[in-house]
Order: structure tokens, then sequence, then C-alpha cells
């Protein structure tokens, strides 16, 4: 049995897909009943357990040969990540408890950077997971396409790609969540011992310049990219219903100062095959 957690969600959807289409037997854990049925339809076993219940996801996990083990995504933590903390410990139960024989682990690029940013509790995840004993791969992909779904309203209304990477002009790895997903089916299949780490970007290197340029081509208007300051970061954030944006710009700073980097600067990274120019395409028609 292949479990994957997030099945849900862009990355957990390729990976149910792809286990499928391989002819593996896929058990898709959902946190809502209702969102079930297309999973039971394509031939999926269906567990339902919310992600910080450790008896629903041992249930879930039980008599797995792999299992695919996630976070959802909080911008908006609180400062001691207590809730991030509270969903890692119950993962780690429901794993010690059942021992697969392997652990996907979807992590990030910076999740071994010492500087505390909201990518602390993927490090804290990682750390987890290790104190298991159980073989596991880290995925640690670069910056995520998808991330630029936010952008597309701006863009479309008044042209401008309001940008946190900065300066715009500057390339950094980023990489689509479907090849993420298609690397993530394929480590579930491999056999493997102890730790490995697998870092994923895309085939190119892409700036806020070429997002702006993805979304011009996409939205058939002009669209450019406009550094927002950083001083403006806390308040806008704020504005927004954000309780405690710290870990968010810290996140930011550390891919603007180049704190977050892949080993030996990507050249051992797998590269996936989504350009952003088809990345960014996808999501306007989605918007």
């Amino acid at each position: 049995m292949y479990t994957v957690m997030g099945i849900t969600g862009r990355v957990g959807g390729v990976i149910g897909h792809d286990l499928l289409s391989a002819g593996l037997p896929l058990r898709a854990i959902v946190q809502d009943p209702v969102k079930s049925s297309r999973w039971a339809t394509l031939g999926g076993e269906i567990a339902v357990a919310e992600n910080g219940d450790v008896q629903a996801l041992t249930n879930a996990f039980r008599g797995s040969e792999a299992v695919f083990v996630m976070l959802p995504p909080n911008a908006d933590p609180e400062p001691d990540f207590s809730h991030a903390r509270h969903l890692i410990d119950a993962i780690r139960q429901a794993l010690a408890a059942t021992r697969p024989q392997r652990v996907v682990c979807l992590s990030s690029i910076g999740a071994d950077c010492e500087a505390p940013s909201l990518l602390s509790a993927l490090s804290m995840f990682e750390t987890a997971m290790v104190s298991l004993s159980l073989p596991v791969t880290f995925l640690r992909p670069a910056w995520l396409m998808e991330n630029f779904s936010w952008d597309i309203a701006p863009a479309r209304e008044r042209g401008v790609l309001p940008s946190y990477l900065q300066p715009v002009e500057r390339a950094i790895p980023m990489v689509s969540t479907s090849d993420v997903g298609h690397i993530a089916a394929r480590a579930m299949r491999d056999d493997v011992a102890g730790e490995r780490i697998i870092e994923i970007e895309g085939p190119e290197r892409y700036s806020p310049d070429d997002i702006a340029a993805a979304l011009a081509r996409a939205l058939v208007r002009d669209v450019h990219a406009e550094a927002v300051p950083r001083a403006a970061w806390d308040p806008l954030f704020r504005a927004q219903g954000m309780r405690n944006p710290l870990p968010r710009i810290q996140m930011l700073d550390g891919f603007n100062d180049d704190s977050f980097r892949f080993t030996d600067d990507g050249r051992h990274a797998i590269r996936g095959d989504v350009t952003l120019v088809e990345a960014i395409a996808a999501l306007v028609r989605e918007s």
C-alpha cells in the first residue's frame, strides 16, 4: 500500500495519479470525506484523518509500504510554532507505531538553514523524521512556481506584479508542484536505506521580471514587476490579517540574501521539466 497525505493538494494529487497509473495500491488520506469520492472512483482506498489525529493517522499508515507525509502550508504560525509541533508529533507517533518500509517527506530548500524563518517548521519536521530511524527521503524543492497564483489578480487588474523577491532582476531556483509530485511518486517506489535528500528545481532559474513577462504573455497585457519596499511588508501583511508576519518576512529575507541555497548551487539537484511560462499559463487558466 502506498499512502499519501495531502492528496487533495497540488503535489499530493500528482503523486496519487502517478501511483495509480503505475498500477500500485493507493490509500488517499483526506480530512473531508466529501472530497474522497474522486479518489475512490479512480480506484484508491480512502482513509479519513485530521492532520493532528494520532489514532486516525496510525490507522491510515498501517500496512503501508511507503508513506508520503507533509505539513499543511501555514504562512502565519504562532511564535513558538506550537501547531506545527503538534502536527509533527502526531505524524511521528503514527509512523513510529506503524513503521512503513520507507517515508517520503515534503520539505523545502532552506530547511537546513539555522536562522529562524517560516521554514523552521520544516527543519523541526526533518529532525523528527530522522529520529524514527526509518528509511526517509526528504524532498527539498525550490520556490514553488504556483506561489504566484496570488499575483494573477493585480497583474490582470493593474499590470503590476508586487514582488517580495528582490531585486526583481535576480533569478533564483524555482520549480512547479507538478514536477515535485512526479519526483515524490518515484521516490516512494525507490528501495533505499537510511536518509536521503533530493533537491529539486525547474529547467531554468527565474526572476520576478521573468514572472511578470510570463504573466504578460498569459494575460495578453503589459505587466511589470515592482519591488515592495521591505519596510512596508509588516504593515501590509498585518492588513491582510496576519498576526505574526515575522517568520514570513524572515523567509523572504532568506531567499533575497541567498541564505537558502542548494548544495553545490544545485549541480546535483534533480531538474523538472515544467517551464515558468507553462506553469503561469496553467494558473491563469485556473483563475
